[in-house]
């Protein structure tokens, strides 16, 4: 439902959205893009899973990626505002966190940073908690949490 009327506003506005996912492997687009009419506002999305894959559209190095973070408030950011520019839309929202079994960076499964991003420069960043169960859940659960957030960012502006 949060997809739907996260659309529902975009089309509305004349707005549009892009995406730039790690750990939901392009689940938040995918629940987007499932709902009829998103090709209103649904600009696209990329699947940076792998380090390497994300410093290249980052447009930095492997090694000072690490250094900041891969699941950070910072590469959330940052992912964001690359969604809007290479997608040319008019937001931008990002996941990057920890979906498990194992910690990563000392981050336990269930620690997922968002980042939203808007083309005019408003970036703002997010820290999912709570987030239990098994992979799956974990990122279902960083999706809803993504779009909730989101849609309380439109509804706002």
């Amino acid at each position: 439902m949060t997809a739907e009327n996260v659309l529902t506003v975009l089309k509305a506005r004349g707005e549009t959205l892009a995406f730039c996912e790690s750990l939901t492997a392009g689940l938040a687009a995918a629940s987007v893009g499932s709902v009829p009419g998103a090709s209103h506002a649904l600009r696209g999305g990329l699947v940076t899973y792998a380090t390497e894959v994300k410093a290249a559209f980052l447009g930095t190095t492997v090694k000072a990626l690490e250094a900041q973070g891969v699941v950070s408030a910072l590469t959330a950011k940052d992912m964001a505002v690359a969604a809007v520019r290479h997608c040319g839309s008019t937001w931008g929202i990002s996941l990057t966190g920890v979906a498990g079994p194992d910690l990563q960076e000392g981050h336990p499964p269930g620690t997922v940073f968002v980042g939203i991003a808007h083309h005019g420069g408003t970036v703002e960043t997010f820290l999912a908690t709570g987030l239990y169960g098994s992979r799956e859940e974990i990122r279902t659960g960083a999706v809803t949490f993504a779009l909730s957030t989101f849609l309380g960012i439109l509804e706002k502006s």
